[in-house]
């Protein structure tokens, strides 16, 4: 196949997916660094740029509405690598791609993740702050770690699609995406600043991932300008991969595109990040369907709230029990990014701290604060050999008067589900219940807001209801709740038998749990209870528990029957070995 011929836009780092690890480029020499596998090096210009005095931004800094904008076509042709063609990444990509995380909080913990996971590199804090541009007066959101920083190479890594360099089991981040979601779902655009040293060589590099720019110059690729430095010696030498032209082009474009005007601006960044480090800043922040920030700076000097939900219910006068539950933390954590922070993560960290807006976030255990805790093992069923996994389960501090209830599940450390629900939500059973545990034996979906539907969740969800169940009966009177069946058998003894014991027993039933659904106060049907006091519904929920026992002693079985089954097969295979 003949090679495309065609010139692209500026001294760029041309983004397509790469889905193979192990090939991609990590090693620099020469003061010059290889790109990772399927990133190219662009030079020369036929699209022209938007000049500084023309618009910069897009027409809709709406999120939702954002992926709804036109792009151009400029017919630029593919890159000139080789004789193999490339898949085309169009810039609405950014936005689909970033649809992905729902909730804003999920994407700033997506960013958090990557922090975290240098303290095996030795970093010691991760600073979220909000910090304001001079260009036009806006806030913008600060991500600055002191963490082991990224290399030229590392910060295409970074940049490109689905690429991943974390391998080990005790780091949160695995798909090699959250990078792109994260930064594109809170703002339009996100500058990267990031020092390393590799090697004995020092470097700093800047690169810039700009909706904003492949909007307004009708990009059709998803390009990122990029420029690095050797910085070993006594100043910052730049790093020139192609020529001199290439490397102020991409500076160029930097400076028209980023919040900083000129070169020095930019290396003023570096004043705060030391020998080592990363940080983002996230411009142009989305708005809302109002045409306000999405994210609130103004009502809590020391936090960030999500406004939408921080509004909800207006300034009307709330009820003592609707004030109880909106200042309970399964609450706050939905609009109060401190609240959220203080969760996320479970294992309290020892040399490491989380500091929002200039005040460190303290730790907060969920587990710590339940009444009545009981620790209950549960063993998945699965072909991998799978240590138990330890539930704590316990009463809130604030039942009987708050009823929140819910299994706060972590992955790896990080808070996947917080307060999910497992029993109905026509139950009273479980009111006020809560656990915590940490599945490591489940996949989290993309967004780290829940986990993949698998038989092993299905067989956990299962396991919970019937957690909930077992921790109700024998320690609800410790709440002053009368354990399920006592009443109705107490009633039972005092009455003779026959339809008027029924009604007595269904009258005293209503009076202490209320009219059951559907029943409008009629005592037409009298056996909606067996002569233990046990209704119906509780009978087949236990059968159902019971079945599920059965299931799992038969599901061991097998997994005993199969290693048999292959311990006689390598028997038969090698059966005159051992005769001999």
């Amino acid at each position: 196949m003949p090679r495309k011929t065609g010139s692209t836009p500026p001294d760029v780092v041309v983004l397509t997916s790469s889905d193979d690890e192990e090939t991609a480029a990590n090693t620099m020499s020469n003061k010059k660094t290889k790109s990772v596998t399927r990133l190219q090096e662009q030079r020369g210009s036929s699209t022209p740029i938007v000049s500084s005095s023309d618009k910069k931004t897009i027409d809709c800094r709406s999120f939702w509405k954002a992926g709804n904008l036109d792009f151009g076509l400029t017919g630029n042709p593919l890159p000139d690598d080789g004789d193999l063609e490339h898949a085309r990444i169009h810039p609405k990509f950014l936005h689909s791609n970033a649809t992905s995380h729902k909730w804003a909080f999920g994407a700033i913990a997506e960013l958090l993740d990557n922090a975290v996971d240098e303290i095996h590199n030795g970093a010691t804090f991760v600073k979220v702050d909000k910090v304001d541009i001079m260009k036009d007066n806006s806030p913008a959101l600060l991500f600055h770690d002191d963490g082991g920083g990224m290399d030229p190479a590392g910060i295409r890594k970074c940049m490109s699609l689905g690429y991943s360099s974390k391998k080990s089991n005790t780091t949160i981040g695995q798909y090699g995406n959250g990078f792109k979601t994260s930064t594109m779902r809170l703002g339009a655009d996100a500058i990267v600043f990031t020092r390393a040293v590799r090697g004995g060589t020092a470097t700093q590099s800047v690169g810039l991932l700009s909706y904003t720019f492949l909007r307004m110059t009708n990009q059709d690729d998803v390009i990122v300008p990029m420029i690095d430095f050797d910085i070993s010696g006594h100043w910052a030498e730049p790093i020139v991969n192609g020529s001199q032209d290439d490397w102020s082009s991409n500076l160029k474009t930097i400076l028209e595109w980023s919040p900083f005007s000129s070169k020095e601006d930019l290396l003023i960044q570096f004043g705060d990040i030391g020998r080592h480090g990363t940080k983002v800043i996230i411009f142009n922040l989305w708005l809302n369907d109002e045409g306000i920030y999405e994210l609130n700076f103004d009502d809590e000097d020391e936090d960030i709230r999500l406004r939408d939900e921080a509004n909800q219910g207006g300034l009307r006068k709330l009820r003592k029990s609707v004030a109880e539950l909106q200042s309970h933390i399964s609450y706050r954590i939905r609009y109060s990014l401190r609240a959220y922070i203080s969760t996320l993560y479970l294992k309290r960290f020892t040399n490491f701290n989380i500091i929002l807006r200039g005040k460190p976030v303290e730790q907060h255990s969920i587990a710590d604060d339940l009444k009545y805790s009981k620790v209950v093992k549960y063993k998945p069923h699965l072909h991998v050999v799978q240590a138990s996994v330890e539930t704590t389960i316990g009463f809130i501090k604030e039942a009987p008067a708050v009823g929140v209830c819910g299994f706060n599940v972590y992955h790896k450390n990080r808070l996947i589900l917080p307060f999910w629900k497992v029993t109905g939500d026509g139950s009273f059973k479980g009111h006020g219940v809560v656990g915590v545990l940490e599945a490591n034996f489940l996949e989290p979906v993309h967004d780290k807001q829940g986990f993949e539907r698998s038989s092993a969740f299905i067989r956990l969800e299962t396991k919970l209801k019937q957690m909930v169940m077992e921790y109700w009966k024998s320690c609800c009177h410790l709440m002053g709740y009368k354990p399920p069946g006592l009443y109705y058998l107490e009633k039972t003894k005092q009455a003779s038998i026959g339809p008027a014991a029924n009604i007595q027993n269904k009258l005293a039933k209503e009076q202490y749990d209320g009219p059951s659904e559907g029943s409008n106060n009629e005592l037409n049907s009298t056996q909606d209870f067996d002569v233990s006091g046990k209704s119906y519904v509780d009978r087949i929920c236990e059968e159902n528990i019971e079945l599920f026992r059965r299931c799992e002693d038969h599901a061991t079985k097998e997994i005993k029957l199969q290693e048999l089954v292959g311990i006689y097969i390598v028997y038969v295979q090698n059966k005159d070995l051992f005769s001999s």
